[in-house]
C-alpha cells in the first residue's frame, strides 16, 4: 500500500515522519501519533498498535475530514444507510455497509475507501454525496 496512505511518509514534503506522543501537539497525551514537524501534519494510531489511522493531515485536511465525518457518520451510525441502500448484506454493520456504499459512489475499491485515507478533494466529494441525504432525513423528521 502507498506509504502516504498508511501514514509513513508526509504527503506535503515527502519526508519520513516521527512516531511521537500526542502531547507534542495537544499538550497532554492521547496516545501516539505520526508527525511531520516541518509541515505540522499528523495522524493518530489505532489504540495499542503503531498502525496509522490514515494519512497525515495538515490543518486544511483535518477540517475537511471533520466535515466529511460529520455527514458520513449520520448515515453510517444510523439506520439511514438501510434507507439509502436497501441491499441486504448479511453480517455487516451499518458502518461497513455505508463504506461499501461510499466506495461504489466514489468508484474506488473498498479497501481504499476510508475518510482517514482521503485528501481534501475526496472529503469534499463525501460531503457532496452525504449532505443532501442527511438534509432530506432532517427535513422529513421535522
Amino acid at each position: 500500500m502507498n506509504e502516504i496512505l498508511i501514514g509513513k511518509i508526509c504527503p506535503y514534503c515527502g519526508k519520513p515522519i516521527e512516531y511521537v506522543d500526542s502531547s507534542v501537539i495537544y499538550g497532554r497525551s492521547y496516545g501516539m501519533i505520526y508527525l511531520c514537524r516541518d509541515c505540522r501534519a499528523y495522524v493518530g494510531v489505532h489504540k495499542g498498535t503503531d498502525q496509522a489511522l490514515g494519512r497525515l493531515a495538515n490543518a486544511e485536511l483535518r477540517e475537511a475530514k471533520k466535515e466529511a465525518h460529520f455527514y458520513f457518520d449520520q448515515i453510517a451510525k444510523t439506520n439511514l444507510i438501510n434507507k439509502i441502500w436497501k441491499k441486504h448484506i448479511p453480517n455487516t454493520s451499518n458502518r461497513n455497509k455505508a463504506y461499501l456504499w461510499l466506495s461504489n459512489q466514489l468508484g474506488i475499491p473498498r479497501e481504499l475507501c476510508h475518510i482517514g485515507m482521503f485528501d481534501v478533494e475526496d472529503c469534499k466529494r463525501v460531503v457532496e454525496l452525504c449532505k443532501p441525504l442527511v438534509e432530506v432525513k432532517l427535513a422529513m423528521s421535522i
